[in-house]
């Protein structure tokens, strides 16, 4: 199964903020930021997206990964 995502950023590194949508409407313009990755900002990171794919293969093929 083949699935597509688009991301989008507007603006510089530390100001600027973007937002990522999935396909299946799962995340829809849900908002990242420098914030969200480094401080307290409202949104997703990275660790968390990972977190969730890793925690969703683990429920599939029922090994575990640390």
């Amino acid at each position: 199964m083949k699935r597509k995502a688009s991301a989008e950023w507007k603006g510089g590194l530390k100001e600027g903020k973007g937002s990522i949508s999935t396909e299946s409407g799962v995340l829809a313009k849900t908002q990242y930021s420098f914030g969200t990755r480094f401080e307290s900002g409202i949104g997703t990171n990275p660790e968390e997206l990972v977190g969730a794919a890793e925690a969703d293969n683990e429920h599939f093929d029922g090994k575990t990964t640390e």
